[in-house]
């Protein structure tokens, strides 16, 4: 068995462990909670660029057909993807990189030729340890990433989709879907989906006498549809590239925040069972000490 000094050691290591981690917990909840608000702010404004951009495609005709270069791959294709992967700078959130990368190594080895672009340094190790070529390391872009610096990336995947260079641009974040779940994803950035469907489905809805939706309301638009459509779309990838960063870095927080809590749990079990384990070997210590001044004196006498 062990010395009670040793143990005792370890007692004071293992606490210092549980200050440490229940420290980076609350650091952990404190950044969830603003990231998550920030992210549902920024969801409420994608999710009205969306309807509008519908509502916009609905009233250029019947059909509702959109003609925008963001809105179909090049012809003929040019054989050649853009994944950006966005990882985290830091570790200790649990199976959040590890999740993220195996996802991202399917997209990477499918075949086609891909352009490899990562933003977190977790993914920039990965790789490298990988012998996967990066593209382009984003570090400019930090844990609370602002509008500035997504809207130039996103701008400079448009410009390069629109030039031709590639058949589609797809990001790999993980995606916050509840407080129990978040999962890796593969968001198709570029080209995006038609926008005629939300019209289409409406419309058709009510033709048939469904009660999925009234009347689609008719507006009178200035300048016309296809005009706004053409500044409306761009806005769309931004907004879109955007939410995937503001989720990406609320999935991180929650579970740095869970394995920090999981963590500091383990290391109070572990003080319990090591405090156990130093009161048998002090109780032990103290028989053996008696049992040897009692053996001195019956020797004595």
């Amino acid at each position: 068995m062990a010395g009670t000094r040793d143990i005792k050691g370890r007692i004071k290591a293992v606490g210092n462990i549980e200050r440490i981690t229940r420290t980076m917990q609350l650091i952990a909840t404190a950044r969830f909670q603003t990231m998550q608000k920030r992210a549902t702010e920024a969801q409420a404004y994608t999710k009205r660029i969306s309807e509008v951009v519908s509502e916009l495609a609905a009233n250029l005709g019947e059909t509702g057909e959109v003609s925008n270069p963001l809105l179909s791959a090049p012809k003929p294709a040019v054989g050649k993807h853009l994944v950006l992967v966005i990882s985290s700078n830091r570790g200790l959130c649990g199976g959040y990189n590890a999740n993220l990368l195996r996802t991202a190594m399917k997209q990477i080895k499918g075949g086609d030729s891909i352009d490899l672009e990562v933003v977190g340094k977790k993914a920039s190790g990965f790789f490298k340890f990988a012998e996967v070529p990066v593209d382009a390391f984003h570090g400019h872009i930090t844990d609370k990433p602002e509008y500035a610096d997504v809207e130039r990336l996103a701008e400079n995947y448009i410009q390069a989709f629109t030039d031709g260079k590639y058949d589609s641009v797809k990001v790999v974040y993980t995606a916050f879907v509840s407080m129990s779940r978040q999962e890796p994803k593969v968001l198709q950035l570029l080209p995006l989906e038609p926008p005629v469907a939300a019209g289409v489905a409406e419309g058709a809805s009510e033709k048939s006498g469904g009660t999925g939706g009234g009347p689609m309301t008719v507006y009178d638009f200035s300048p016309d549809p296809e005009e706004l459509l053409g500044e409306l779309l761009p806005i769309t990838v931004k907004t879109n590239l955007f939410q995937c960063f503001n989720e990406a870095t609320v999935s991180e927080q929650l579970m740095r925040m869970v394995a920090m809590k999981a963590a500091t749990d383990a290391a109070g079990k572990m003080q319990k069972a090591l405090k156990r384990k130093f009161n048998r070997a002090r109780q032990s210590s103290i028989t053996t000490e008696l049992s040897e001044i009692i053996a001195g004196a019956a020797a004595l006498n």
